[in-house]
């Protein structure tokens, strides 16, 4: 189980740098690129797995943490679907949707990082 854990808990971080990263790196012109869409796929599965994990191992969860992570998760995911489905039609991806998606996963670095 210790390699399980170990190696979501990779997958989940290569999920937050896609993200963070790809904002980052369109910053000045925002969309919303392909591995900023894999990798809410990524947060969102692996994170669901970490906690079902963690809850069959009877660690202590802290189940409020966990509900704002996955609401945070669902919108960055939300978001990058939104701005994924701009791209595909043809249409320029707004703005506010580009820069929702890379804040809102900085949001929940900082919750999985700083709440303790």
């Amino acid at each position: 189980m210790t390699f399980l854990h170990v190696f979501l808990v990779f997958l989940h971080i290569l999920g937050a740098a896609a993200i963070f990263g790809g904002w980052l790196a369109n910053f000045k012109t925002p969309t919303v690129n392909v591995w900023q869409w894999y990798g809410s796929i990524a947060q969102l599965v692996t994170g669901l797995l970490l906690v079902g994990l963690a809850e069959m191992q009877d660690f202590e969860v802290n189940h409020i943490k966990i509900a704002v992570k996955i609401l945070l998760a669902i919108g960055v995911f939300v978001a990058a679907l939104l701005g994924r489905k701009k791209i595909k039609a043809g249409l320029p991806v707004p703005t506010g949707l580009a820069h929702g998606t890379g804040g809102t996963a900085l949001i929940a670095i900082a919750v999985a990082v700083l709440w303790v």
